[in-house]
């Protein structure tokens, strides 16, 4: 946030009371029931090696002067990530490699949609043997920590509750979208985040046929990840370029000068009513085969 980015932000000072008045809208479209899920990368003050609090004063001002509920928070480790900022890491190695990002689960009741069920992940390799072999591995009773285990414990639910830090690298380098990129000639979005994220949140907090919506879509991740899903999706996006090229998360045809095409209508003053040539899909391409991380998992349930 100190430096301007190619796809366009606020200073630091300023993005708060910027986002925050996005905030009061989306609270005021928003079901009942439905979340909000709010990334939010770290950053450093100006010239400094000391971390802005950003983040937070976005979490308490939306909670304290919206009427936000903060249902929980979670962190993304990107374990993929460059170390950065160069000065303080890579030159004067004073500080360790900015890694993780908050990612804010809000809501406007105490009991949004949600059902953890949906993404479980795999079992431990000991919990494996445990259920496998009950008798030898467990036995039902109270634990120091107070808390009182049952032999239901030992029972096979299809997986594991995931934690809050979710380990999802960010390593797209050739896919179809930066593929179509390349060959009409338009840069594609330098802040994309990997599929895994919005899956497991979209997984998370909705069912078939709900409605999704990203604000700041950039190359449209989560609408292509709401499509496969079985969700509706709707994506707003302020630069028209990242919006025409974002329909390559989509596009499926067979030659290239029907992508150079179909870019140049897209990116025209007056598109409107365009259809994008896809592949026949599969609606519910991921459910049941996510295969993000969490920090007491290697793979996903499947």
């Amino acid at each position: 946030m100190q430096r301007k980015k190619e796809y366009g932000n606020v200073d630091q000072d300023e993005y708060v009371d910027w986002l925050l008045s996005f905030a009061v809208e989306i609270r005021r479209v928003l079901k009942s029931t439905g979340s909000f899920v709010l990334d939010l990368g770290g950053a450093y003050r100006k010239g400094r090696p000391v971390r802005s609090l950003y983040n937070y004063r976005v979490l308490i001002r939306m909670c304290d002067e919206l009427g936000w509920n903060l249902a929980e928070e979670f962190f993304w480790f990107n374990p993929s990530k460059l170390p950065s900022p160069i000065e303080w890491v890579n030159k004067r190695k004073i500080r360790a490699k900015d890694a993780v990002n908050t990612v804010w689960w809000l809501s406007k009741t105490a009991f949004p949609k949600a059902d953890i069920t949906k993404v479980l992940v795999s079992y431990s390799e000991r919990m494996k043997l445990l259920l496998q072999n009950s008798d030898r591995y467990y036995s039902p009773k109270k634990r120091p920590s107070g808390h009182n285990i049952s032999r239901r414990f030992s029972e096979d639910k299809g997986g594991a509750i995931p934690s809050n830090l979710l380990l999802i690298p960010n390593t797209e380098s050739n896919s179809r979208y930066l593929r179509y990129c390349r060959l009409v000639g338009v840069a594609g979005h330098p802040a994309r985040f990997p599929e895994k994220l919005p899956e497991f949140f979209i997984r998370f907090l909705t069912d078939v046929g709900d409605t999704v919506l990203d604000i700041f879509a950039g190359s449209n991740t989560t609408g292509a990840v709401a499509e496969a899903l079985g969700r509706r999706w709707i994506a707003f996006e302020i630069n028209r370029s990242y919006l025409a090229a974002s329909a390559f998360r989509f596009y499926d045809g067979a030659q290239d000068d029907a992508a150079k095409d179909l870019y140049a209508r897209l990116i025209a003053e007056d598109a409107k009513g365009i259809v994008i040539p896809q592949a026949k899909t599969q609606p519910y391409l991921l459910e049941g085969t996510g295969e993000y991380k969490t920090a007491h998992s290697h793979k996903a349930a499947g």
